[in-house]
């Protein structure tokens, strides 16, 4: 399996000062992702949690919502011409009954690091029917105190971001503020993947009373990755996009971004913040 950090040459400039070093950089590498032997996807990801990132993926497709959807994960053996393995490619079996979505051109879906739904035909395409319905009652509620001080914790549970400063995060949070899970991946889409999955392979889907944080920015893929998981609230640390307010609005999912220090934006699902009575409306 490849490694998630590699070192490379590099010459620092500081100032007037020049030298040679060595760099650590985050590992970048293609996953494809197979179902039932036939290739479905294919992901640039930093190596590691390989199966975990394949089912949750598969969460947010909407193929797979337990544990039991899931005969068995394996890396496919002789993936190079040479009979190699590269560990660089995955299949997925589905239990007996589960369906088979139909795998077509239009549906294979080639991912980058930094945009998880190029090539998807159309938006209607990734408004998959979520299996778990947002309906966590009662509703979470969360202070603005206690979402403040998630940022930080997800920030020194960072470990290969401190050696490379090239990761995105993704992290589970109580609704007491208990850190239950983090990752780290070249793409912020992967990181929630494995996340997801590796909740489904522990049997704990669907997230209904957890808090899912990213680093960087919501784009309505990680709301629709969250809204897929039950997951009924969504932060992040810079903007969402307009697609990601609307299907948060739609699908009844808290999303909050540009969440800084105290300062936060609430773009829909307020009825799970506590703002107190101070709280301004206009």
């Amino acid at each position: 399996m490849g490694r998630v950090t590699e070192r490379r040459r590099v010459i620092r400039i500081r100032g007037a000062a020049v030298n040679e070093r060595p760099d650590t950089l985050v590992a970048e590498e293609p996953l494809e992702i197979r179902l039932n032997g036939r290739p479905l996807a294919i992901t640039m990801r930093t190596p590691g949690d390989d199966f975990a990132l394949a089912a949750g993926f598969l969460v947010s497709e909407g193929v797979l919502g337990a544990a039991s959807d899931v005969r068995n994960i394996v890396y496919c053996a002789g993936a190079k011409d040479d009979g190699t393995n590269t560990y660089n490619v995955v299949d997925v079996q589905l239990a007996p009954g589960v369906p088979v979505p139909d795998i077509t051109l239009e549906r294979n879906v080639y991912t980058t690091s930094s945009c998880g739904l190029c090539g998807k035909a159309s938006l209607d395409a990734v408004r998959t029917t979520a299996r778990f319905p947002i309906a966590d009652a009662p509703p979470v509620r969360l202070t603005p105190e206690l979402l403040a001080r998630l940022p930080d914790r997800l920030r020194a549970a960072q470990r290969v971001f401190d050696r490379t400063g090239g990761l995105h995060a993704a992290a589970l949070f109580s609704e007491e503020g208990e850190l239950l899970d983090v990752r780290e991946d070249v793409g912020r889409h992967n990181a929630v993947d494995k996340l997801v999955g590796r909740a489904l392979t522990d049997g704990r889907l669907p997230l209904s009373r957890a808090v899912l944080l990213v680093s960087g920015r919501a784009s309505f893929e990680l709301a629709q990755k969250a809204v897929m998981a039950g997951i009924p609230v969504l932060a992040a640390v810079s903007a969402p996009s307009s697609l990601a307010v609307d299907l948060a609005a739609e699908t009844g999912l808290t999303l909050i971004g540009f969440l800084r220090g105290q300062d936060m934006n609430v773009y829909a699902g307020e009825h799970r913040i506590a703002l107190g009575a101070a709280a301004a409306h206009g």
